[in-house]
């Protein structure tokens, strides 16, 4: 049985559909598009009101060896230095329910 992985991505707005092209390419299925709002030490301000950036986050079930191969992918053509500005993570899922096609874990 293959260890499944929830890999995140989180991209700057607009950029999520093709992150994501970029992921299926890499072998992952399917995913969902949540917005977000990011925040950091350096945000920008106009006439006193702070701004957040808009992002959003994708959100993939899939097993490991996609995982790292859709992880490796979007960093090396929408990574943190291009407009995108794409930052993956993984965390271990113990248990998957409804997935279609795959194997319950």
């Amino acid at each position: 049985m293959n260890t499944m992985r929830a890999l995140f991505i989180i991209v700057n707005a607009g950029f999520g559909c093709s992150v994501l092209e970029i992921g299926r390419e890499a072998g992952l299925r399917g995913a969902t598009i949540l917005n977000a709002r990011g925040e950091s030490r350096e945000q920008e301000s106009i006439m006193g009101i702070t701004v957040d950036t808009e992002k959003e986050m994708i959100l993939c079930v899939t097993d490991e060896e996609t995982a790292a191969k859709a992880m490796a992918a979007i960093t090396e053509k929408a990574g943190i230095t291009t407009p995108s500005h794409s930052v993956c993570f993984t965390m271990p899922v113990e248990q998957v329910m409804g997935l279609c096609g795959e194997n319950e874990a």
